[in-house]
């Protein structure tokens, strides 16, 4: 695959430039549907990106919505044909959260909120294991190790010199005390997280005990924003067995104020530092 060919962002505009098309006729993915003999969550699976599109719906898709410009039409197959290239991810096989990584391979910033664990983006390989070893008691020693190969992969967006990620993280301070994988591996996780946080591009900020109630009580979330103006900003909700993408303006707009509020209740970023090297220190044999 193209360096440059990301799949899953090829299938997110893909699915918005064919959404625009069906509004300009005034049509519903219902209609839609109904002119092409599918269901109705096919149209709306193709259109939010969450599953390959094929360069014959595209063309259906195309005569439909009585599209021309044959110019437009050969963009869209050509979309259509990098959105089944398969993205790095893919070499570890059937991979969950799939779509996250495409969209966190292809972001220009981060924020997260977490609330129990320390962020999988500044995790050691150790504390990832014990992590999922722990939290997944069923998975097989090969799972595990292929999902901490592709923890550690993504870590590369941190890590690499040109253009790395901006990653802002407010962690709650229950992950400074969760002890995953021992007293050692504790350590040997802060330590970790205070050397990234030294990084121009990364900001750990900690939520203190003291604060209370505060807005991230309803669990963990993300936001990914992307540098191509075309790619609206994403929403991330992790779940057990599914995950939700939120990509309406007003719902983005909301979280996005809610970590404005997580970010201004937090310890500034020295303050920050200063108590996950405390609490590090305390992890002794």
């Amino acid at each position: 695959m193209a360096s440059n060919v990301n799949p899953t962002v090829r299938r997110r505009r893909l699915g918005q430039e064919l959404r625009k098309l069906r509004e300009q006729k005034n049509m519903t993915a219902e209609e839609v549907a109904e002119r092409l003999l599918v269901s109705q969550s096919k149209i709306s699976r193709l259109e939010n990106g969450r599953r390959s599109i094929s360069q014959r719906d595209v063309r259906d898709l195309c005569g439909v919505y009585e599209v021309e410009d044959q110019r437009v039409v050969d963009s869209l197959m050509e979309m259509a044909r990098d959105s089944r290239q398969q993205g790095w991810w893919h070499t570890f096989g059937d991979i969950p959260y799939s779509v996250y990584i495409g969209l966190e391979t292809d972001a220009e910033s981060l924020r997260v909120y977490e609330p129990q664990i320390v962020t999988g983006l500044l995790q050691t390989p150790a504390y990832a294991e014990a992590l999922v070893r722990g939290a997944l008691p069923e998975t097989s020693a090969a799972e595990i190790e292929k999902r901490v190969g592709v923890r550690m992969r993504r870590q590369e967006r941190i890590t690499t010199e040109k253009e790395p990620l901006r990653l802002w993280i407010v962690l709650d301070e229950a992950a400074l005390h969760r002890v995953v994988g021992g007293k050692r591996v504790m350590r040997e996780q802060l330590e970790h997280l205070l050397k990234l946080s030294e990084l121009p591009h990364v900001t750990v900020q900690v939520m203190p005990f003291e604060v209370g109630a505060h807005p991230g009580l309803n669990g963990q979330y993300a936001i990914l924003e992307f540098a191509d103006a075309a790619d609206s900003s994403v929403v991330y909700l992790e779940g057990v067995t599914s995950d939700l993408y939120l990509e309406k303006a007003q719902d983005v707009q909301k979280y996005a104020v809610m970590y404005e509020h997580l970010r201004a209740q937090s310890l500034s970023v020295e303050a920050s530092r200063q108590l996950i090297d405390e609490t590090a220190q305390r992890y002794t044999e």
